[in-house]
């Protein structure tokens, strides 16, 4: 129930046949931009802070624009940017991307597509991506040392002016070569442009980083790639066909924009690369040697859309895998409990745990039991009146149970910081009087930051890391802290340190910790906590082992070095004692 901001969406499309082609046959020259409005309208999801497209019109004569870029922020930024297009807007390879921040950083400045001007179209390049990059300052280090000053600090950024030097080396290649073989004039240019080999561009630049990625791009003279991580943290498919290729974060955004069945769709494979070429031609190109196989299974919980066939099924599975612990949780009472679920997102987990209640021949009572209100205008009122208002963002069902009879079990697809939980559920369930609230996350426990993507880079914004650290104190094991805190600064690179700080504590332990945490003063129901568990995780969604958030297993290095920075960080600013000598 507490939004997240996360891994952020592309879409690329690239046309294969002359643009009237398209108008003949679908009755609209506006083909391939009425297609990239759907691809990125239904991933709306993953990005609601900006978002921008670009596109390349191969057609057009020297003297005139033939690159084109528009961008702009808010929730609205998608019909905003396509309202500003012309009637005769158009090109042969369209870009788009949806924004989440994932480093705090806003402003236009900051939104994707990331624009290169170069008088030459093969050495102009516009790139966007779903990535966050753990070692950016040595990135950073590398640029400078070369001799490069970038204008800003930023991963898209930086990335965007590594790689365009590494496309300047390769059209001076060619331009090298061109010359060899007699070529003057423009058939100097027309060899580049029809030779840009954009994988030595990508091999040479991906080389450097260490993070979760699917980077996107086209260049002036007609090349298109979407190159991802080689741990396949991030996700991206891809669609080809005798009129189009095109790219997405989404399966089934691909399916419904071009009525497609599953088996259409392919998955780019870690480490790999779509490259098409500006003749057309397309293939698939190894960039990195594939490691270990981390797809991120929060996408699977949460982030993406739950109308892919397999995240669908995934999800259900989820929620059955929390059968038992949640009958457990009622005493078996499953007569009287009503069962529901917040937000919208839990919902497919919700229909699997009712699924698995059944199977155990149990008459489930269903009811839709929270409602979220619009948006309240908080800013209305003042300091003192304005977290009242903010607990009354969500309402109930009245009515919906028994008071002082029925259980009320609730399942959410996770639970991360627990302020919603404090500041608004729990107060407002409590007005239906249940004898027992039992609150389900289909995720286990969030215990340590992610650095590939999503907005969850602060330890203490876990409700499990502080409760945690709580129950340290609590035992007067602040020893323990002190030590992992050493641990980290002296040796970030080894292992995540931070593991230690959970050693002692069962899940139980800090379910009843948390519990205690976010209990509203004045609450009479009492609480209990049910969260998934890493073997029902990976039972549910075992093409997607990634799973860093919950065991602090991180698949790269720089991953577990943030983490272990993070912690450090906590430990210096935050914490509230002196540690122990």
């Amino acid at each position: 129930m507490e939004m997240l901001k996360h891994e952020c969406g592309v879409a690329m499309i690239r046309l294969l046949k002359p643009l009237e082609y398209y108008r003949l046959k679908y009755g609209t020259a506006r083909y391939g931009l009425d297609k990239l409005y759907l691809l990125m309208e239904k991933q709306h999801n993953r990005g609601q802070e900006g978002a921008g497209l670009a596109y390349v019109d191969l057609d057009a004569p020297a003297g005139s624009e033939y690159m084109f870029r528009e961008r702009a922020e808010g929730t609205d930024a998608i019909t905003e940017i396509f309202k500003r297009l012309g009637a005769s807007a158009g090109g042969q390879l369209l870009m788009g991307h949806l924004r989440y921040s994932t480093t705090g950083r806003s402003g236009l400045t900051y939104v994707h597509p990331f624009l290169r001007r170069n008088n030459w179209r093969a050495k102009n390049l516009c790139l966007c991506g779903n990535f966050n990059m753990t070692n950016i300052d040595e990135v950073f280090r590398f640029l400078t040392e070369q001799g490069q000053s970038p204008r800003l600090y930023g991963d898209a950024y930086i990335t965007l002016e590594l790689m365009g030097h590494r496309l300047d080396r390769e059209v001076e290649r060619l331009f090298g070569e061109a010359r060899e073989r007699g070529l003057e004039g423009l058939d100097v240019t027309h060899y580049i442009d029809d030779h840009v080999c954009m994988a030595n561009v990508l091999r040479t630049t991906m080389e450097h980083y260490d993070g979760g990625y699917v980077m996107c791009g086209v260049t002036g003279s007609g090349e298109m790639f979407a190159v991802r991580d080689p741990w396949g943290i991030r996700p991206a498919f891809y669609y080809r066909d005798g009129e189009i290729v095109a790219v997405a974060s989404e399966r089934a955004v691909l399916q419904t924009t071009f009525n497609l069945e599953c088996a259409d769709v392919c998955e780019l494979k870690p480490g790999q690369a779509l490259i098409v070429r500006k003749s057309g031609g397309s293939s698939l190109e190894q960039i990195l040697p594939a490691q270990q196989f981390s797809a991120c299974s929060f996408e699977r919980i949460y982030f993406s859309r739950g109308s892919d066939a397999d995240i669908y099924r995934e999800r259900k599975s989820l929620g059955e895998q929390l059968t038992m612990p949640v009958l457990e949780a009622v005493g078996g009472d499953v007569e009287n409990t009503v069962f529901s679920y917040i937000p919208n997102t839990a919902e497919v987990a919700y229909y699997g745990l009712v699924g698995g209640l059944r199977n155990h021949h149990y008459d489930v009572r269903a009811e839709k039991v929270v409602w979220k209100d619009i948006k309240l205008r908080t800013f209305i009122t003042d300091n003192a009146g304005r977290n009242d208002l903010a607990a009354h963002v969500y309402d109930i069902s009245y009515g919906s149970l028994r008071p002082y009879e029925d259980n009320l079990v609730v399942i959410d697809d996770s639970i991360v910081r627990g302020t919603t939980l404090r500041e608004s559920i729990f107060k407002i369930l409590d007005r239906l009087h249940p004898k027992k609230i039992v609150m389900v996350s289909s995720a286990p426990q969030i215990r340590y930051p992610d650095y590939y993507g999503i907005d969850m880079s602060h330890l203490e914004e876990l409700c499990a890391f502080r409760a945690a650290i709580a129950l340290l104190r609590d035992r007067g094991m602040q020893q323990l802290i002190a030590d992992v805190y050493r641990k980290c600064k002296e040796d970030p690179q080894s292992e995540n340190h931070v593991r230690k700080i959970y050693a002692p504590f069962s899940v139980e332990d800090i379910n009843a910790k948390i519990v205690e945490m976010l209990r509203p003063e004045g609450m009479r129901a009492p609480i209990e906590l049910v969260f998934q568990s890493i073997e029902g995780l990976h039972h549910a969604c075992p093409d997607h082992p990634g799973d860093w958030y919950f065991t602090g297993l991180y698949p790269t290095k720089g991953g577990m070095r943030l983490c272990n920075a993070a912690f450090v960080d906590y430990v210096e600013k935050v914490m509230e004692f002196q540690l122990p000598l």
